[in-house]
């Protein structure tokens, strides 16, 4: 099975022509959809899941509703998606009509799959790089939308549903997720799909300011108010007057400003260092933070008030291991960009085995640290594709050559969060990929825990463990694994939340009770 880094529409009427291309697709490492006619293809490419698709390989010629037609009536409707259009006639006047109603390139029958492939590859190329700076414009000026975002996820196509609901208000949002997950690109698109698109948005790392400025940098001060204020500075708050006020790692702010934040949420006013009357401000807050703020509530580094005012609205995105069907396209993004700063246009494409690597790993840091490996890559690449030789760091942290050859599956090793191990010869030092404290030998017995993610069937005396045993330590694993969140935990369990309180009622556990699962 190959990974695919494109999804095409092949619309062609006649089968045999239609089974050729989608073989040539597959071999070249795509996923594809067939379409009968002309306005079949309009149907999909209108319908529900037109954003599915990367490219449209187009017959000119087909009964009913041809290829030009079909193309003006895609570009009619807005549509950009690339089209190749495949003619058994290539003078020089059916080139020109096809490139006037919107056609990015054309191939003649009987195409020439080396031809065929690299203008997929080009346009595929294109397309991402010219999507990616219209997302980076789109975020500068506060109009980025939820249909910006790259995702073929269901577990993202959840996220961005409950956005879409909270930007039609002003509710408080936080965005919870591991560090790299994209919380800065979700906050965006609720105030770009909201009723403030176009006005600012102020992003604000609450865990890069020294403790000493936090104060002054949020609400501001007035000239003189202390030593070394030899003028006014208007806080962040004041700057988002009217707009949004992102406050990423909320959960780092110090206590005496949380006092303060509370009071600005609550009264709408804050008060700048050394000013004589509080100011009255217009903002709207999405705090975002890769922590658990429950759990800093608990240990009293988080007020509880304040807690509860922020967790209005909360939107968890999953990581990058559990939405794996995100990482051929946002591949694809940071390559095109990358190939094109870097000077590299002949560096198109991934080649299908690097991308099954991918798909295998289990990206600790998320989007961040894919974005970085691309960036790498596309540096060491001497080729037209990058290959598993261009990520030697990613390919060292796949602990077996088989994982390369499936992307990771949801209960597999990488979906679950364990970091992999490099396999050694006898006698050699765990590798980089060996989380602390792991050894380089293998278990002996059954006297060693099993690895996160996995659950040993046998117990120590090598009898099979108690159905009861293992489900208890199922739930255990789970409520760590999904952070304490028991509807995720539920769902992923398969069974319903009240189902679920009255197993941990009865193995006597509650939500934070993960010890045996750490």
């Amino acid at each position: 099975m190959q990974s695919s880094t494109g999804k095409i529409l092949i619309v062609d009427d006649d089968p045999i022509q239609r089974r050729l291309l989608q073989e040539a697709v597959h071999k070249f490492g795509h996923k594809s959809t067939t379409a009968e006619n002309g306005r079949e293809a309009v149907d999909i490419m209108t319908g529900p899941d037109a954003s599915d698709f990367d490219l449209v390989i187009l017959d000119m010629v087909m009964p009913e509703l041809d290829g030009i037609g079909v193309l003006k009536r895609l570009r009619t409707d807005k549509i950009a998606t690339p089209v190749i259009i495949q003619t058994a006639h290539g003078g020089i006047d059916t080139v020109v009509s096809a490139m006037n109603a919107g056609a990015q390139d054309f191939v003649v029958k009987p195409f020439a799959p080396e031809r065929l492939n690299v203008s997929i590859r080009n346009l595929l190329k294109v397309s991402a790089l010219e999507g990616e700076i219209t997302r980076i414009r789109k975020q500068a000026s506060g109009t980025l939308t939820f249909n910006d975002i790259v995702t073929h996820s269901p577990a993202m196509e959840r996220v961005i549903n409950l956005g879409k609901r909270a930007a039609s208000s002003n509710i408080p949002i936080l965005i919870e997720g591991e560090s790299g997950v994209g919380k800065e690109l979700i906050a965006s698109a609720i105030q770009g799909s909201g009723e403030r698109k176009s006005k600012p948005m102020i992003t604000v790392n609450c865990g890069a300011i020294p403790e000493n400025l936090v104060e002054s940098i949020l609400f501001g001060h007035e000239k003189g108010a202390f030593t070394g204020a030899a003028e006014k500075h208007v806080g962040k708050f004041q700057e988002a007057h009217g707009g949004t006020l992102f406050l990423d790692e909320v959960g780092e702010l110090p206590a005496d400003v949380q006092v303060k934040l509370l009071r600005a949420l609550q009264e709408n006013e804050i008060d700048p260092i050394g000013a004589k009357r509080p100011v009255k401000v217009d903002f709207r807050l999405i705090s975002a933070t890769n922590r658990r703020l429950v759990d800093q509530v608990k240990d009293g580094q988080f007020r509880e008030d304040l807690y509860y005012r922020l967790n209005v609205f909360p939107i968890w995105i999953p990581p990058l291991r559990d939405r794996i069907e995100d990482i051929p396209a946002l591949t694809r993004y940071f390559l095109a960009r990358f190939a094109a700063e870097e000077g590299k246009p002949q560096v198109s494409a991934v080649a299908p085995d690097a991308m099954h690597l991918l798909q295998a790993y289990h990206w600790p840091g998320n989007i961040r640290q894919l974005e970085n490996a691309v960036f790498r890559a596309v540096v060491l690449c001497d080729g037209a594709q990058l290959r598993p030789d261009d990520f030697p760091q990613i390919a060292a942290a796949v602990d077996a050559p088989s994982q390369t050859a499936q992307p990771a599956r949801q209960g597999s090793r990488e979906r679950t969060g364990q970091r992999a191990t490099v396999e050694q010869p006898s006698g050699a030092a765990p590798t980089q990929g060996a989380g602390p404290g792991e050894a380089s030998s293998a278990p002996r017995g059954f006297e060693a825990a099993a690895p996160f993610g996995f659950m040993r069937s046998l117990d120590e005396d090598g009898h099979v463990r108690l159905l009861t045993d293992i489900e208890e330590e199922l739930i255990r694993t789970a409520i760590a694994h999904y952070s304490g969140r028991m509807t995720e935990v539920a769902k992923r369990l398969g069974i319903g939340r009240s189902t679920l309180y009255r197993k941990l009622k009865e193995y006597g556990l509650d939500e934070t009770d993960t010890d045996a699962a750490a």
